[in-house]
């Protein structure tokens, strides 16, 4: 019996041996990111740009006939969903985050997305001919830097990069803007909001961001 059963063991022993590498390299095969993954990623990191700026041209377009609240009001929605707002403010504030009330944390949020949009509706107020090119991207350990070129007419092109990271969702969002693929928008910020949290704390903060927003809605 003891005979029979040792070449048994053997035989099952050579078949292990042979399927469970050959199982192993299946696993990873099927778990590397293939050609077509790598480029559907590259692809959506470049349309989250692509698509911010197509709504971004349409409404300068109409402008000046929108006025400030009604570019505020078409941006918005086009602005919340190419910026990972929630994360770009946390990093903004800096370490006062963390010591920051839960209710304290989603004002916050609110006052830098406010801002945010904002910003734009104040900053791009009409067309004049301007051009937005998405150029290409480059990898990054945190996701991809899109590279655009802003024309404006008659003028030498500004490069503008978006780093582009996947949220908690996967889905590709902007969480920084660099001017001449150097300047970081969200340093600029976190250094004037570490700022004011020094000399009046985080609740001045607040107040601060929303009285921009209504100083940029006056002038524009």
């Amino acid at each position: 019996m003891k005979r029979l059963l040792f070449p048994a063991v053997l035989f099952v022993l050579i078949l292990l041996a042979f399927f469970i590498p050959q199982r192993a390299k299946a696993a990873e095969a099927a778990s590397a990111p293939t050609t077509e993954t790598v480029a559907a990623t590259k692809a959506s990191a470049r349309q989250t740009v692509a698509a911010f700026y197509q709504v971004l041209e349409t409404t300068m377009k109409e402008g000046e006939q929108l006025g400030f609240e009604g570019r505020y009001k078409k941006l918005e929605p086009a602005v919340t969903r190419a910026f990972n707002l929630p994360l770009m403010a946390r990093y903004a504030v800096g370490p006062a985050w963390a010591k920051a009330t839960p209710e304290q944390q989603k004002q916050l949020v609110d006052a830098f997305s406010a801002f945010s949009v904002a910003t734009y509706a104040s900053r791009f107020t009409k067309f004049d001919g301007e051009t937005f090119e998405v150029k290409g991207e480059n990898p990054s350990p945190r996701g991809a830097m899109v590279v655009t070129h802003l024309t404006p007419k008659n003028s030498s092109p500004v490069l503008l990069n978006y780093m582009v990271t996947p949220d908690e969702e996967g889905t590709p969002r902007i969480v920084d803007v660099y001017l001449d693929a150097s300047i970081s928008e969200l340093a600029t910020r976190r250094a004037e909001f570490t700022a004011v949290i020094k000399r009046e704390g985080l609740p001045a903060l607040i107040e601060a961001l929303k009285a921009k927003q209504t100083t940029m809605a006056s002038r524009s």
